[in-house]
């Protein structure tokens, strides 16, 4: 099984650190997961932030992956989970109280291909380009790239864990490198 072989090397670069690496693993799971939701919740907004959730739980516990099961079946099953979650939060109507972990230091990626694409866009047509995608890749491509905010101060101001934003961050970028080949 040669895909199987190519995700558990991917797997194991993204274990030693390779953004390049949890990119590719959220490119090729990404339609995946988020296909599964769309079909368990009806609902875009809810299926894509269930499969931001997904990536952001498998990237942070990756460490705990089993490479005896399918990855794609690990990623599924997180996501079930946090589908449950959502469901009982609703259920019960609470304000969310949830303990926050301790903000993580995170160094900032080195320029990905993405970045170089974006920066070499004229600024207007680079605008226009974003609003071509949705509300909230548009706020956090404007945090990162034009207020310069670290994750960590995205993550405050946005009240998510760093993950979720690190996630939307890498998955607002491919969308726009997308929008801008024209692709999207």
């Amino acid at each position: 099984m040669a895909e199987t072989n190519d995700t558990q090397a991917t797997i194991k670069k993204a274990l030693a650190g390779s953004q390049i690496a949890f990119s590719n693993l959220l490119d090729t799971f990404w339609n995946g997961v988020y296909g599964f939701q769309l079909k368990r919740t009806e609902n875009e907004n809810d299926a894509e932030d269930i499969t931001i959730q997904t990536f952001s739980k498998a990237f942070d516990k990756l460490h705990t992956y089993d490479s005896k099961y399918e990855f794609k079946t690990w990623l599924i099953a997180i996501s079930k989970n946090i589908h449950v979650d959502l469901i009982r939060k609703r259920k019960k109507s609470l304000e969310t109280g949830e303990n926050q972990e301790s903000v993580k230091k995170v160094l900032d990626d080195a320029p990905t291909a993405e970045d170089v694409l974006i920066t070499e866009q004229n600024l207007a047509t680079l605008l226009s380009h974003i609003k071509k995608l949705k509300p909230h890749y548009q706020e956090v491509i404007n945090l990162r790239y034009f207020k310069e905010l670290s994750y960590a101060e995205i993550a405050e101001q946005l009240n998510e864990p760093i993950n979720n934003v690190k996630v939307k961050i890498l998955r607002a970028k491919k969308l726009l490198a997308q929008v801008i080949k024209g692709k999207a």
